[in-house]
């Protein structure tokens, strides 16, 4: 558990970011800087979930595909509604889970880590369907 406990902190505190963006707008109002900011923070962690799933010399080949299919498309959700960009990234985070949970690795993984990457998946989860939703219904 020990080599574990870092990662757990961690993982919970990457949460905040994602709490401020949604709590931001219900406090203070919708602006377009917080929802940038929340879209620009979602890429950032999504692409740090994929990398992690990279295991160069270690895996196979379709393994190694699915550690950069959710974040090969990101540039490319610019040029769509903010909405459908961030359902991608939605989605997205439960693929890294599900790719992440498939792999060999995940038997040793200790299970307060695999508990935590459930319930942040599905707090990131949640985080985007308020802000697609305050995005649609700023007022």
């Amino acid at each position: 558990m020990e080599k574990f406990i870092n990662h757990i902190q961690l993982g919970y505190l990457g949460l905040l970011p994602f709490l401020g963006c949604v709590g931001w707008p219900l406090m203070f109002g919708s602006n377009s800087v917080n929802l940038e900011f929340f879209t620009f923070y979602s890429i950032a962690i999504l692409a740090f979930m994929a990398g992690n799933l990279w295991r160069a010399g270690e895996q196979s080949y379709s393994n190694a595909i699915k550690a950069v299919i959710v974040v090969i498309p990101v540039p490319f959700l610019s040029f769509l509604p903010v909405e459908w960009a961030l359902a991608w990234l939605a989605v997205s985070f439960w693929l890294v889970l599900i790719f992440e949970k498939a792999s060999p690795q995940w038997q040793s993984y200790h299970k307060d880590y695999q508990k935590m990457r459930f319930v942040l998946t599905s707090v990131v989860f949640v985080c985007h369907i308020f802000t697609i939703g305050m995005s649609i219904y700023p007022n």
